[in-house]
């Protein structure tokens, strides 16, 4: 492989290279926005060509020259590993066009020599770029999350059911995949189109596996199947939903990548043959057994809607979301609970506690509520945190109201006392967690976390004595604490979208 070296080196490091024809090329950045453009002059009509097209030389290169630019997008849009078909397909691809440029012979005429250059250099920079991407730490990253889901899921799930058991989908499984989800969105693309591409579909993937799993949760608490003596159509039904239940086990395996057998196409033709089953059955005179394969029907909807991933992340709108009008909205929300959460420390400082838009925050869940996600998880994620900012300033609130009401009898426990003392002195912590905007390794934040673990310190040595009233105090109280301290974490762990 051919690689440059003295001035040829300095001159990739200090100015933008160029294409072939003198096109600027900047070794991957314009890649982010959607991939190499293309030539917009043909070379045949660039007047100041000092050598016609004719010359054999030219003319192998501007062939290496188109190869280059349908490489171009699918390397920009590459969202693998190195150990991937598609990588060492484009790998190999670039490493002859590279053997190409090298073997022209430009009878050591400067402008030929020049021509070589740049199309070797444009070469170098795909290589380099798809190099990049696939072995980049974030990417690295993803696939170590996505190699945790898919071991947790195939020992919970999939493994369980192959062995002709019943998997049993636990809160503790739900809760653990929504950490995955959640450490996932918090890894940094660095705006690469390649990683925000692969942290989608792997996103968009467990979300689905997630959606599968809580609809089987609330599918064990149904009081289902009907007994068979009830009508002739209920045993058929009966069979459906067993048919159904290996189904999920397959789509979760598919989802998931633990499958080598079945596909997305299979699986949707099964389930379709399933609905065809259930609607050719007479169940007209029975609103109970109506009911009953209405329930299985939408069972099999919940599953269909998942089976069209395959391509999911192909499209550049669901995972570039600068200019996502979801996104947008969120943001603009975020920026009305700022003003209002500088309006309620100012006036907290004043110590005017008739400022209380509760209201307007109120409406501000409602409108987050309504916010369109499209099920993208990363926009989900957005709008989750503008909830959280929301709920942050209404709890403040809550509590600041709470102990300027609060008149204390003369029999009080001393222990709920003392629990209140606490509740006030997390009140004013929570006003400086408000107003904080640093970041982890800043001063401020060391101090603040060591003085809500001092609180939630104090709170368990309150003994309640057998007090109810204190012990729901203190309960809540706890609570309170940790969220605070959750909502710290949240605002200085630098997610991005």
């Amino acid at each position: 492989m051919r690689r440059a070296t003295g001035t040829e080196t300095r001159s990739r490091t200090q100015k933008p290279q160029k294409s072939l024809f003198g096109k600027p090329f900047d070794g991957g950045k314009r890649m982010d926005h959607g991939g190499p453009q293309e030539q917009q002059q043909h070379p045949m009509d660039q007047q100041q060509q000092p050598y016609h097209m004719q010359h054999p030389a030219m003319m192998r290169l501007y062939e290496v020259q188109k190869e280059v630019s349908s490489l171009g997008p699918q390397v920009c849009t590459f969202s693998g590993l190195q150990n991937d078909r598609d990588y060492k397909r484009l790998e190999r691809e670039l490493t002859r066009l590279l053997l190409e440029v090298d073997k022209v012979d430009t009878e050591g005429k400067p402008d030929l020599q020049g021509a070589r250059k740049r199309a070797a250099q444009e070469v170098e920079g795909l290589l380099r770029y798809l190099e990049e991407n696939a072995s980049h730490p974030s990417r690295q990253a993803i696939e170590e999350l996505s190699n945790d889901a898919r071991q947790l899921v195939d020992e919970r799930v999939v493994a369980p059911q192959r062995a002709g058991g019943v998997a049993e989908i636990s809160d503790e499984l739900v809760d653990t995949l929504q950490e995955i989800v959640l450490r996932l969105t918090q890894i940094k693309t660095e705006g690469r189109v390649p990683l925000r591409k692969a942290r989608y579909r792997a996103l968009t993937r467990l979300c689905a596996v997630q959606d599968v799993l809580e609809g089987r949760t609330q599918q064990q608490t149904l009081s289902l199947p009907l007994s068979g003596d009830t009508h002739e159509a209920v045993h058929c039904i009966n069979q459906v939903m067993v048919k159904v239940s290996v189904a999920r086990g397959q789509l979760v395996a598919l989802l998931m990548g633990l499958s080598g057998r079945d596909s997305c196409a299979h699986l949707s033709r099964i389930l379709t043959e399933m609905q065809v089953e259930l609607d050719a059955l007479d169940v007209s005179g029975n609103a109970a057994i109506r009911n009953y394969r209405k329930q299985v029907v939408e069972e099999i909807n919940g599953l269909l809607k998942h089976l069209d991933l395959e391509g999911e992340g192909d499209d550049t709108r669901r995972y570039d979301l600068a200019q996502n009008n979801s996104i947008r909205e969120i943001e603009a929300v975020r920026a009305h609970i700022s003003h209002l959460r500088e309006g309620v420390l100012r006036h907290r400082a004043m110590g005017d506690l008739g400022f209380r838009p509760k209201a307007e925050l109120q409406s501000l869940l409602t409108h987050l509520d309504q916010v369109d996600t499209a099920k993208n998880p990363c926009i989900r994620e957005a709008r989750r945190r503008a909830v959280v900012e929301v709920q942050a300033i209404i709890t403040f609130l809550d509590l600041r109201e709470a102990i300027a009401r609060r008149q204390p009898g003369p029999n009080e426990h001393p222990s709920h006392r003392a629990v209140w003392l606490v509740l006030g002195s997390l009140s004013d912590l929570q006003a400086q967690v408000l107003g904080f905007d640093g970041k982890r390794a800043d001063k401020s934040y060391m101090i603040l976390e060591e003085l809500l673990t001092k609180q939630l310190l104090a709170l368990d040595a309150v003994d309640p004595h057998g007090d109810e009233t204190t012990k729901v105090a203190r309960k809540q109280a706890v609570k309170f604490a940790q969220n605070i301290l959750n909502y710290l974490d949240m605002k200085t762990d630098e997610w991005e979208y």
